[in-house]
Protein backbone atom coordinates (compact mmCIF):
# COMPACT_ATOMS: atom_id res chain seq x y z
CA UNK A 1 0.00 0.00 0.00
CA UNK A 2 0.82 3.54 -0.68
CA UNK A 3 1.28 5.38 2.98
CA UNK A 4 1.51 8.78 4.09
CA UNK A 5 2.46 9.39 7.86
CA UNK A 6 2.07 13.05 9.28
CA UNK A 7 3.76 13.87 12.33
CA UNK A 8 7.13 14.13 14.08
CA UNK A 9 5.97 11.77 16.90
CA UNK A 10 6.86 8.59 18.26
CA UNK A 11 4.17 7.05 16.98
CA UNK A 12 4.63 8.12 13.51
CA UNK A 13 8.05 7.36 13.27
CA UNK A 14 7.64 3.86 14.55
CA UNK A 15 4.61 3.33 11.93
CA UNK A 16 6.62 4.70 9.25
CA UNK A 17 9.53 2.48 10.13
CA UNK A 18 6.87 -0.76 10.76
CA UNK A 19 4.95 -0.59 7.60
CA UNK A 20 7.64 -0.12 5.31
CA UNK A 21 9.73 -2.77 6.32
CA UNK A 22 6.42 -4.74 5.38
CA UNK A 23 6.20 -3.77 1.70
CA UNK A 24 4.29 -0.39 1.68
CA UNK A 25 5.56 2.29 0.49
CA UNK A 26 5.83 4.76 3.11
CA UNK A 27 6.35 8.75 2.87
CA UNK A 28 7.25 10.61 5.89
CA UNK A 29 5.99 13.76 6.24
CA UNK A 30 6.68 16.53 8.82
CA UNK A 31 3.80 18.51 8.83
CA UNK A 32 5.19 21.90 10.32
CA UNK A 33 7.40 22.15 7.38
CA UNK A 34 7.43 22.71 3.56
CA UNK A 35 10.81 22.40 2.84
CA UNK A 36 12.24 19.60 0.74
CA UNK A 37 13.01 17.08 2.79
CA UNK A 38 16.45 15.78 1.77
CA UNK A 39 16.97 13.20 4.92
CA UNK A 40 14.67 11.05 7.35
CA UNK A 41 15.50 12.15 10.84
CA UNK A 42 13.15 12.67 13.54
CA UNK A 43 13.19 16.05 14.82
CA UNK A 44 12.68 14.78 18.55
CA UNK A 45 16.21 13.48 20.21
CA UNK A 46 14.44 11.40 22.38
CA UNK A 47 12.69 9.56 19.45
CA UNK A 48 16.23 9.64 17.66
CA UNK A 49 17.03 7.43 21.15
CA UNK A 50 14.07 5.03 21.07
CA UNK A 51 15.94 1.66 20.68
CA UNK A 52 16.45 0.10 16.82
CA UNK A 53 14.40 2.76 15.38
CA UNK A 54 17.43 4.98 13.85
CA UNK A 55 18.66 1.51 12.41
CA UNK A 56 15.06 0.67 11.16
CA UNK A 57 14.85 3.63 9.52
CA UNK A 58 17.71 3.54 7.55
CA UNK A 59 17.72 0.12 6.24
CA UNK A 60 13.70 1.26 4.68
CA UNK A 61 15.64 4.28 3.60
CA UNK A 62 18.53 2.14 1.84
CA UNK A 63 15.85 -0.01 0.35
CA UNK A 64 13.72 2.65 -1.18
CA UNK A 65 10.44 1.69 1.05
CA UNK A 66 10.40 4.95 2.96
CA UNK A 67 11.00 8.49 2.13
CA UNK A 68 10.04 12.22 2.96
CA UNK A 69 7.92 14.90 1.39
CA UNK A 70 6.18 18.21 2.40
CA UNK A 71 2.99 17.24 4.12
CA UNK A 72 1.32 18.92 1.06
CA UNK A 73 3.11 16.85 -1.68
CA UNK A 74 2.31 13.51 -0.08
CA UNK A 75 -1.54 13.61 -0.84
CA UNK A 76 -1.28 10.59 -3.14
CA UNK A 77 -1.97 7.56 -1.39
CA UNK A 78 -4.47 5.36 0.04
CA UNK A 79 -3.77 5.57 3.43
CA UNK A 80 -3.15 8.39 5.86
CA UNK A 81 -1.21 7.29 9.13
CA UNK A 82 -2.08 10.78 11.27
CA UNK A 83 0.20 10.95 14.57
CA UNK A 84 0.68 14.58 15.42
CA UNK A 85 1.44 16.71 18.59
CA UNK A 86 -1.31 17.55 20.58
CA UNK A 87 -0.81 21.57 19.53
CA UNK A 88 -1.11 20.20 16.13
CA UNK A 89 -4.54 20.08 15.32
CA UNK A 90 -4.98 23.31 13.31
CA UNK A 91 -2.23 21.76 11.29
CA UNK A 92 -4.00 18.57 10.69
CA UNK A 93 -7.41 20.19 9.70
CA UNK A 94 -5.68 22.30 7.35
CA UNK A 95 -3.63 18.91 5.48
CA UNK A 96 -7.19 16.61 6.06
CA UNK A 97 -8.82 20.20 4.41
CA UNK A 98 -6.96 20.15 1.66
CA UNK A 99 -6.93 16.19 1.42
CA UNK A 100 -10.34 16.30 0.94
CA UNK A 101 -10.36 19.04 -1.63
CA UNK A 102 -8.03 17.61 -3.60
CA UNK A 103 -9.45 14.27 -4.28
CA UNK A 104 -13.16 12.44 -4.51
CA UNK A 105 -11.33 8.75 -4.48
CA UNK A 106 -11.64 6.06 -1.31
CA UNK A 107 -9.22 6.70 1.22
CA UNK A 108 -8.31 6.05 5.16
CA UNK A 109 -7.32 8.34 7.73
CA UNK A 110 -6.41 7.09 10.85
CA UNK A 111 -5.73 9.17 13.62
CA UNK A 112 -3.43 8.17 16.43
CA UNK A 113 -2.90 11.60 17.32
CA UNK A 114 -4.05 13.09 20.86
CA UNK A 115 -6.49 16.45 19.96
CA UNK A 116 -9.08 15.33 22.79
CA UNK A 117 -12.63 13.71 22.77
CA UNK A 118 -14.04 13.75 19.45
CA UNK A 119 -11.05 14.96 16.81
CA UNK A 120 -11.62 11.77 15.14
CA UNK A 121 -15.35 13.08 14.23
CA UNK A 122 -14.36 16.26 13.72
CA UNK A 123 -11.47 15.19 10.65
CA UNK A 124 -14.19 12.81 9.39
CA UNK A 125 -16.95 15.50 8.83
CA UNK A 126 -13.77 17.30 6.85
CA UNK A 127 -14.24 13.51 4.22
CA UNK A 128 -16.58 12.45 2.37
CA UNK A 129 -17.64 9.29 3.78
CA UNK A 130 -19.96 8.90 0.85
CA UNK A 131 -17.14 8.01 -1.45
CA UNK A 132 -15.40 5.94 0.80
CA UNK A 133 -13.43 8.45 2.31
CA UNK A 134 -12.75 7.47 6.19
CA UNK A 135 -11.30 8.03 9.60
CA UNK A 136 -10.62 5.15 12.08
CA UNK A 137 -8.97 6.37 15.93
CA UNK A 138 -6.60 4.19 16.61
CA UNK A 139 -5.06 5.52 20.08
CA UNK A 140 -1.42 5.64 20.80
CA UNK A 141 -0.32 3.30 23.26
CA UNK A 142 3.14 2.74 22.20
CA UNK A 143 5.87 3.47 25.76
CA UNK A 144 8.76 4.75 25.28
CA UNK A 145 11.94 2.11 25.28
CA UNK A 146 9.54 -0.36 24.10
CA UNK A 147 8.00 1.00 20.90
CA UNK A 148 9.02 -1.00 17.79
CA UNK A 149 8.20 -4.29 19.82
CA UNK A 150 4.70 -3.16 21.08
CA UNK A 151 3.75 -2.22 17.47
CA UNK A 152 5.66 -5.22 15.93
CA UNK A 153 3.95 -7.75 18.66
CA UNK A 154 0.81 -6.39 20.01
CA UNK A 155 -1.26 -7.83 22.78
CA UNK A 156 -4.65 -6.07 21.93
CA UNK A 157 -5.58 -3.39 19.84
CA UNK A 158 -8.41 -0.56 20.78
CA UNK A 159 -10.07 0.34 17.67
CA UNK A 160 -12.88 3.50 16.75
CA UNK A 161 -14.08 2.55 13.86
CA UNK A 162 -17.89 3.32 11.88
CA UNK A 163 -17.66 1.40 8.49
CA UNK A 164 -16.75 -2.13 7.75
CA UNK A 165 -14.59 -1.45 4.74
CA UNK A 166 -12.20 0.81 6.59
CA UNK A 167 -11.82 -1.96 9.14
CA UNK A 168 -11.25 -4.81 6.71
CA UNK A 169 -8.10 -2.47 5.27
CA UNK A 170 -7.07 -1.36 8.59
CA UNK A 171 -6.58 -5.23 9.31
CA UNK A 172 -4.94 -5.98 6.35
CA UNK A 173 -2.43 -2.75 6.43
CA UNK A 174 -1.57 -4.51 10.42
CA UNK A 175 -2.12 -7.93 9.41
CA UNK A 176 2.13 -8.80 9.76
CA UNK A 177 1.95 -7.54 13.19
CA UNK A 178 -1.19 -8.63 14.46
CA UNK A 179 -0.40 -12.51 14.82
CA UNK A 180 -0.08 -12.58 18.53
CA UNK A 181 -3.29 -10.21 19.21
CA UNK A 182 -5.30 -11.38 21.98
CA UNK A 183 -8.22 -9.11 22.00
CA UNK A 184 -9.32 -6.72 19.72
CA UNK A 185 -11.89 -3.97 21.32
CA UNK A 186 -14.08 -2.24 18.39
CA UNK A 187 -15.95 1.05 19.38
CA UNK A 188 -16.88 4.57 17.68
CA UNK A 189 -14.26 6.89 17.66
CA UNK A 190 -15.12 8.64 20.42
CA UNK A 191 -15.19 5.58 22.99
CA UNK A 192 -12.06 4.78 22.04
CA UNK A 193 -10.62 7.91 22.63
CA UNK A 194 -12.23 8.67 26.10
CA UNK A 195 -11.09 4.76 26.51
CA UNK A 196 -7.58 5.70 25.79
CA UNK A 197 -7.84 8.51 28.45
CA UNK A 198 -9.69 6.31 31.04
CA UNK A 199 -6.64 3.47 30.90
CA UNK A 200 -4.44 6.60 31.39
CA UNK A 201 -6.23 8.56 34.43
CA UNK A 202 -6.74 4.61 36.14
CA UNK A 203 -2.80 4.42 35.71
CA UNK A 204 -1.98 8.03 37.42
CA UNK A 205 -4.76 6.84 39.97
CA UNK A 206 -3.13 3.59 40.89
CA UNK A 207 0.25 4.97 40.93
CA UNK A 208 -1.06 8.27 42.79
CA UNK A 209 -2.32 6.23 45.66
CA UNK A 210 0.34 3.75 46.05
CA UNK A 211 2.34 6.57 46.63
CA UNK A 212 -0.21 8.23 49.34
CA UNK A 213 0.10 4.66 50.74
CA UNK A 214 4.10 5.16 50.79
CA UNK A 215 4.21 8.29 52.18
CA UNK A 216 1.72 7.21 55.39
CA UNK A 217 3.47 4.16 55.90
CA UNK A 218 6.55 6.37 56.55
CA UNK A 219 4.84 7.83 59.73
CA UNK A 220 3.37 4.63 60.44
CA UNK A 221 6.40 2.60 60.65
CA UNK A 222 5.10 0.68 58.04
CA UNK A 223 7.12 -1.11 55.50
CA UNK A 224 5.11 -0.66 52.30
CA UNK A 225 7.01 -3.35 50.58
CA UNK A 226 5.57 -5.52 52.50
CA UNK A 227 1.89 -3.81 52.23
CA UNK A 228 2.32 -3.55 48.05
CA UNK A 229 2.98 -7.04 47.96
CA UNK A 230 -0.12 -8.00 49.95
CA UNK A 231 -1.63 -5.51 48.05
CA UNK A 232 -0.81 -7.47 44.67
CA UNK A 233 -1.41 -10.88 45.87
CA UNK A 234 -4.93 -9.81 45.50
CA UNK A 235 -6.31 -10.95 42.17
CA UNK A 236 -8.71 -8.14 41.99
CA UNK A 237 -5.60 -5.55 42.17
CA UNK A 238 -2.97 -7.30 41.05
CA UNK A 239 0.80 -5.78 40.79
CA UNK A 240 1.20 -3.67 37.88
CA UNK A 241 1.34 0.20 38.28
CA UNK A 242 2.34 -0.53 42.35
CA UNK A 243 5.38 0.70 42.74
CA UNK A 244 5.35 3.79 45.09
CA UNK A 245 8.54 6.32 44.03
CA UNK A 246 9.42 9.76 43.06
CA UNK A 247 6.89 10.58 40.78
CA UNK A 248 5.78 9.58 37.18
CA UNK A 249 7.02 11.65 34.13
CA UNK A 250 6.74 11.61 30.76
CA UNK A 251 5.55 13.85 28.57
CA UNK A 252 2.08 12.07 26.77
CA UNK A 253 1.47 10.18 30.21
CA UNK A 254 0.94 13.60 31.88
CA UNK A 255 -0.35 15.38 28.53
CA UNK A 256 -3.28 12.71 28.90
CA UNK A 257 -4.07 12.79 32.55
CA UNK A 258 -3.96 16.56 32.51
CA UNK A 259 -6.11 16.47 29.03
CA UNK A 260 -8.89 14.20 31.36
CA UNK A 261 -8.64 16.67 34.12
CA UNK A 262 -9.81 18.65 32.09
CA UNK A 263 -12.47 17.16 30.82
CA UNK A 264 -13.90 16.71 34.04
CA UNK A 265 -13.35 19.86 35.12
CA UNK A 266 -15.41 21.17 32.15
CA UNK A 267 -18.09 18.78 32.26
CA UNK A 268 -18.78 18.15 36.05
CA UNK A 269 -17.18 19.38 39.21
CA UNK A 270 -14.15 16.47 40.07
CA UNK A 271 -11.09 17.11 41.89
CA UNK A 272 -9.67 13.45 42.19
CA UNK A 273 -7.11 13.62 38.86
CA UNK A 274 -5.55 17.31 39.64
CA UNK A 275 -5.01 16.02 42.62
CA UNK A 276 -2.78 12.89 41.81
CA UNK A 277 -1.43 15.82 39.34
CA UNK A 278 -0.51 18.39 42.27
CA UNK A 279 0.83 15.27 44.60
CA UNK A 280 2.99 13.98 41.73
CA UNK A 281 4.47 16.83 41.70
CA UNK A 282 5.07 16.95 45.44
CA UNK A 283 6.40 13.30 45.25
CA UNK A 284 8.91 14.28 42.91
CA UNK A 285 10.33 16.06 45.05
CA UNK A 286 10.71 13.74 48.18
CA UNK A 287 13.94 12.85 47.87
CA UNK A 288 15.34 16.11 48.00
CA UNK A 289 13.19 16.80 51.03
CA UNK A 290 14.59 13.39 52.40
CA UNK A 291 17.99 14.78 52.20
CA UNK A 292 17.32 18.22 52.98
CA UNK A 293 16.01 16.89 56.73
CA UNK A 294 19.23 14.43 56.68
CA UNK A 295 21.53 17.65 56.68
CA UNK A 296 19.47 19.61 58.60
CA UNK A 297 17.81 22.34 55.94
CA UNK A 298 21.53 23.56 54.76
CA UNK A 299 22.67 21.70 51.76
CA UNK A 300 24.88 24.97 50.56
CA UNK A 301 28.29 23.87 49.40
CA UNK A 302 27.48 19.96 49.78
CA UNK A 303 28.14 17.60 46.96
CA UNK A 304 25.07 15.39 45.86
CA UNK A 305 25.11 12.40 43.13
CA UNK A 306 22.19 11.79 41.32
CA UNK A 307 21.54 8.49 39.57
CA UNK A 308 19.16 8.30 37.05
CA UNK A 309 17.57 11.34 34.76
CA UNK A 310 15.34 10.00 32.26
CA UNK A 311 11.47 9.74 33.26
CA UNK A 312 11.99 6.32 33.39
CA UNK A 313 14.27 3.46 32.28
CA UNK A 314 15.08 2.70 28.84
CA UNK A 315 14.53 6.09 27.45
CA UNK A 316 16.54 9.40 26.56
CA UNK A 317 13.49 11.63 27.34
CA UNK A 318 14.00 13.73 30.46
CA UNK A 319 9.76 14.97 29.92
CA UNK A 320 8.34 16.12 32.73
CA UNK A 321 11.07 14.00 34.93
CA UNK A 322 11.22 14.33 39.01
CA UNK A 323 15.21 14.24 38.14
CA UNK A 324 14.60 17.89 36.70
CA UNK A 325 12.89 19.13 39.86
CA UNK A 326 15.66 17.55 42.34
CA UNK A 327 18.45 19.67 40.09
CA UNK A 328 16.34 22.77 40.45
CA UNK A 329 15.75 22.15 43.77
CA UNK A 330 19.44 21.51 44.91
CA UNK A 331 20.87 24.58 42.81
CA UNK A 332 18.59 26.77 44.79
CA UNK A 333 20.00 25.55 48.02
CA UNK A 334 23.51 25.85 47.06
CA UNK A 335 24.72 22.55 46.47
CA UNK A 336 26.85 21.03 43.74
CA UNK A 337 25.02 18.19 41.46
CA UNK A 338 27.18 15.14 39.91
CA UNK A 339 24.88 13.28 37.41
CA UNK A 340 24.90 10.42 35.54
CA UNK A 341 22.18 8.14 33.28
CA UNK A 342 22.86 6.01 30.78
CA UNK A 343 20.81 7.84 27.78
CA UNK A 344 20.18 10.95 28.93
CA UNK A 345 23.08 13.05 29.47
CA UNK A 346 22.55 14.82 26.25
CA UNK A 347 19.20 16.00 26.72
CA UNK A 348 20.21 17.35 30.17
CA UNK A 349 23.48 18.87 29.08
CA UNK A 350 20.95 20.43 26.44
CA UNK A 351 18.66 21.88 28.94
CA UNK A 352 21.25 22.88 31.22
CA UNK A 353 24.24 23.63 29.20
CA UNK A 354 27.34 25.09 31.24
CA UNK A 355 27.15 25.35 35.15
CA UNK A 356 29.90 25.43 37.53
CA UNK A 357 28.22 23.39 39.83
CA UNK A 358 26.68 20.86 37.02
CA UNK A 359 28.80 17.89 36.48
CA UNK A 360 28.21 15.64 33.62
CA UNK A 361 29.44 12.08 34.27
CA UNK A 362 30.04 9.19 31.94
CA UNK A 363 30.66 6.42 35.11
CA UNK A 364 28.33 6.28 37.77
CA UNK A 365 31.00 5.82 40.31
CA UNK A 366 32.56 9.07 38.96
CA UNK A 367 29.51 10.76 39.37
CA UNK A 368 29.40 9.19 43.23
CA UNK A 369 33.35 10.53 43.94
CA UNK A 370 33.55 12.69 46.80
CA UNK A 371 29.52 13.20 46.72
CA UNK A 372 27.86 13.51 50.33
CA UNK A 373 24.57 11.59 49.13
CA UNK A 374 23.62 9.67 46.37
CA UNK A 375 19.87 9.56 44.98
CA UNK A 376 18.95 6.93 42.75
CA UNK A 377 16.27 8.69 40.79
CA UNK A 378 15.47 6.29 37.65
CA UNK A 379 15.67 2.33 38.31
CA UNK A 380 17.73 1.30 35.28
CA UNK A 381 19.35 -1.98 35.76
CA UNK A 382 22.88 -0.70 35.85
CA UNK A 383 21.89 0.66 39.09
CA UNK A 384 20.20 -2.20 41.12
CA UNK A 385 23.34 -4.16 41.90
CA UNK A 386 26.00 -1.72 42.41
CA UNK A 387 29.70 -2.04 44.34
CA UNK A 388 28.26 -1.13 47.67
CA UNK A 389 32.02 -1.99 49.07
CA UNK A 390 33.37 -0.04 46.08
CA UNK A 391 29.96 2.83 46.09
CA UNK A 392 31.07 3.38 50.75
CA UNK A 393 34.79 4.22 49.41
CA UNK A 394 33.53 6.70 46.57
CA UNK A 395 31.33 8.65 48.55
CA UNK A 396 32.19 11.23 51.19
CA UNK A 397 29.36 10.28 53.33
CA UNK A 398 27.40 7.25 53.18
CA UNK A 399 23.85 8.27 52.65
CA UNK A 400 21.53 7.03 49.58
CA UNK A 401 18.40 7.93 49.13
CA UNK A 402 15.99 5.76 47.02
CA UNK A 403 13.58 7.23 45.05
CA UNK A 404 12.62 3.79 43.63
CA UNK A 405 12.69 1.70 46.57
CA UNK A 406 15.40 -0.66 44.56
CA UNK A 407 17.81 -1.45 47.62
CA UNK A 408 17.57 -3.32 50.40
CA UNK A 409 17.59 -1.53 53.20
CA UNK A 410 18.83 -3.47 56.08
CA UNK A 411 21.98 -4.61 53.55
CA UNK A 412 22.84 -1.01 52.89
CA UNK A 413 22.50 -0.34 56.99
CA UNK A 414 24.62 -3.47 58.02
CA UNK A 415 27.32 -1.72 55.04
CA UNK A 416 27.22 1.60 57.01
CA UNK A 417 24.90 3.35 54.92
CA UNK A 418 22.39 6.06 56.15
CA UNK A 419 19.39 5.28 54.22
CA UNK A 420 16.32 6.67 52.75
CA UNK A 421 13.56 4.85 50.63
CA UNK A 422 9.60 5.66 50.09
CA UNK A 423 7.71 3.86 52.92
CA UNK A 424 10.38 1.51 53.79
CA UNK A 425 11.87 0.58 57.43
Amino acid sequence: MKIAVWGDELAAWVAGAQLAAFGNDVCVSLPHTDAAATDIRPGQSSVRAEPGLMALLDTAMVQGSLSAAPALQSLEASVYWLAMAPDEEDQAIALVTRLAQRTDAPLLLINQSNFGIGASDRLQALLNHGAGQNVICLPDTLQQGSALSQFGRPQSLLVGCEDEAALALLKALLRPFSGGVQSLQLMTRREAEFTKFAITGMLALRLGYINELANLADLLSVDIEVVRQGMGSDERIGRHYLAPGCGFGGQHFTQYIEGLAGLFSEKRRSTLLDTVLTENQRQMELPFRKLWQHYECDLQGKTVALWGLAFKPGVASIDNAPALRIIDALLAQGARVRLHDPEALPEVRERYGDNARLQYCADKYDAAQGADALLLLTEWPEYWSPDFARLAQTLSARVIVDGRNIYDPALLRAQGFDYYGIGRL
